[in-house]
């Protein structure tokens, strides 16, 4: 099966692996040049599918499940803007964490991606 080159279909792609927590199945989507920000840690760039991969898989590893439900999403060219809640299932407890995610698109790889939230909403819910 060939990849999709539209980039909302790219994006949908790559979430649903995430989602799955199916990092091999994710990689792909995520070109070698890509630059992966959580702006919770400003300045923290991490580049290349290892480097996507690398950061946000020890962030999933202690959750059971994830449910990505994108709200809105905008496209515009290459650029994916969505608005999404994140839930995930930490032993028996689902947390929810609104997230905005920025996505840059170029022959079906993703190149660009930022991810915004408020990380004490997810630790507010977790302690609580």
């Amino acid at each position: 099966m060939s990849a999709p080159n539209d980039p909302a279909a790219v994006v949908d792609a790559f979430l649903a692996a995430m989602e799955a927590k199916d990092y091999a199945a994710a990689a792909p989507f995520v070109a070698e040049d890509c630059h992966y920000e959580n702006m919770n840690a400003p300045g923290m760039v991490h580049v290349g599918p290892a480097g996507v991969v690398g950061f946000l898989e020890p962030f999933f590893a202690p959750i059971a499940k994830n449910e990505f439900h994108v709200l809105r999403r905008a496209v515009a060219g290459p650029v994916v803007f969505m608005e999404r809640l994140d839930r995930h299932l930490f032993g028996s407890k689902w947390v929810e964490l609104p997230v905005t995610g920025v996505f840059e698109v170029r022959d079906g790889k993703i190149v660009f991606y930022r991810d915004y939230f408020d990380a004490q909403v997810l630790t507010a819910q977790l302690a609580g």
